[in-house]
């Protein structure tokens, strides 16, 4: 081999090792295994790819036997958004659920509880926790993914998901820097932009990224929004002044920094993915997420072949990717450490009373979490089989349609025979009425306070209804209303099984 011939694959190799592509199938496809063979040091696993904790856990043992260092990363911040769960709904509350708790312990219980199922499964990099302060209530894709609306309390909480996801070897993602609250425009579909002055974004947006710096978080992900204060002209992910001048030098993070999926229309439909994601590294990225809706392998050549002729023809400095090849395998690195050390190995530890080894602390988390109001007169428990009107609007892309989402399930396990029906915007309140029968109701809503249609018919349903109860599965910014009010703060399959005890009186 000459001199030029290893360069070239020394720069083939850095190109495929900051890619953290994703694929179709619960099995590893060939041409992945063969990928990881040639310098493929990430993969990212989406709700697709699982089946179940045995199946995801031969899934990973095969790509580990093919390059034993190699980063597998998911998307799981349990809540709304599970894809270790995606079929059945999450076993653990989300970041708004535990933030209106606010007990710092039982946010890093829950993290390292998540953290330990996710490591028994080989899985060894979570695109977790949101970071996000959620001053827009109307923010159509962070909302209940955010620990809340107070830069400090989504600090101290950001700060202890970190630390339990981190100390049983499974790497935290802070996400999404500098700060995806204060959007009205969900960046899969189009580019937010966010006009606020430096000292505003310093004093609300950055103060969790700060803390979770500070905090030792493993790695970083870029958002794909415009912040005309930083950079007037790139979204932060292209962004030499917000990845390099303000994460880097100004905040003193050090390590890895991911991109959000490049897929994502706020970058996909203006610079496409392959001018993108040569633009993310050269800003200061260090791997570039992509498979959510791309997940074939002529995607993971276009990539690497465009980083490759951009280091050629000088768009991209050689040592710049490099670098960023680099930051991977030191996080693959630590990770593969901790394997090494078992420190995955046992229950998570105890922290608090209700969380010891062996507890459900998932579902301990989300029946603090509730807040129940009763209406004004004394509140009589639902003692025979309900009917259960779920108001449903379109879910948005991360967290996705195919994980069920409501109380109708957990009822009908307290209450069998259990009646159900979904209503969307054109629903009408004589068809409810009439399917629900003389059974009692409840109405179960999801930001209803963004939904005006969803409003109008809640109003509607308790004129003629007012022994409904009411369940508030969304942000809670609506005043309480019907005879029981109850919000879950999250939509996780535990938050409506606690919410269904209260239903009935537990």
């Amino acid at each position: 081999m000459t001199i030029l011939e290893s360069a070239s694959d020394t720069l083939t190799r850095d190109a495929l090792t900051v890619l953290q592509p994703g694929f179709v199938g619960t099995t590893a496809p060939d041409w992945l295994l063969r990928r990881i063979g040639e310098g493929l040091s990430s993969v990212g696993l989406f709700g697709r790819n699982i089946d179940n904790p045995e199946q995801l856990a031969a899934l990973t043992a095969r790509l580990r036997a093919e390059r034993d260092d190699v980063l597998v990363a998911i998307d799981e911040e349990g809540g709304d958004v599970t894809r270790l769960e995606v079929k059945q709904g999450s076993s653990f509350p989300g970041n708004y659920a535990l933030g209106s708790v606010d007990d710092v312990e039982l946010t890093r219980a829950v993290a390292r509880e998540l953290g330990r199922r996710l490591a028994e499964c080989g899985v060894d990099l979570n695109w977790a926790p949101s970071a996000d302060v959620n001053s827009n209530a109307d923010n159509p894709v962070i909302g209940v993914r955010s620990f809340g609306a107070d830069p400090e309390l989504v600090a101290r909480h950001t700060v202890a998901y970190v630390d339990g996801l981190q100390a049983v070897g499974v790497a935290a993602c802070t996400k999404h820097f500098p700060g995806h609250g204060d959007t009205n425009v969900d960046s899969h579909h189009a580019l937010p932009r966010i006009d606020v002055d430096l000292d505003t974004l310093h004093a609300r947006e950055l103060v969790p990224f700060r803390a979770a710096i500070a905090a030792g978080t493993k790695s970083v992900m870029s958002a794909h929004i415009l912040l005309s204060a930083l950079d007037p002209n790139r979204p932060a992910t292209l962004s030499p002044q917000i990845l390099t001048g303000l994460l880097r030098r100004e905040l003193g993070f050090e390590g890895l920094i991911v991109t959000d999926g490049m897929e994502m229309q706020a970058i996909a439909s203006t610079y496409g993915i392959e001018r993108g994601s040569v633009l993310a590294i050269a800003a200061g990225a260090d791997a570039i997420c992509v498979g959510g809706g791309l997940a074939d392998e002529g995607t993971v050549l276009s990539l690497r072949d465009a980083l490759v002729n951009a280091v050629r023809t000088g768009e991209l400095p050689e040592e710049r990717l490099a670098d960023a090849a680099a930051r991977v395998r030191a996080l693959a690195a630590w990770t593969q450490a901790h394997r090494a050390r078992g420190a995955v190995s046992g229950p998570g530890a105890a922290v608090q009373e209700g969380t010891a080894p062996g507890t459900d602390v998932g579902l301990v988390a989300a029946r603090r979490a509730l807040r129940v109001t009763a209406g004004e007169r004394p509140y009589q428990p639902i003692t025979s089989a309900p009917y259960v009107a779920s108001f449903t609007p379109v879910a948005n892309f991360a967290v996705g349609d195919e994980t069920p989402w409501g109380i109708a399930a957990e009822l009908e396990r307290l209450l069998p025979g259990t009646a159900t029906g979904s209503y969307g915007a054109e629903g009408s309140l004589d068809e409810l009425l009439a399917a629900a029968g003389d059974r009692r109701v409840v109405a179960v809503v999801r930001d209803a306070h963004r939904h005006p249609w969803m409003a109008k018919a809640l109003d509607a349903l308790l004129a003629a209804r007012p022994d409904t109860v009411v369940v508030e599965m969304g942000l809670n910014e609506s005043e309480p209303r019907g005879a029981l009010h109850i919000a879950t703060h999250g939509a996780a399959r535990v938050c409506g099984r606690a919410a269904a005890e209260a239903v009935v009186g537990r």
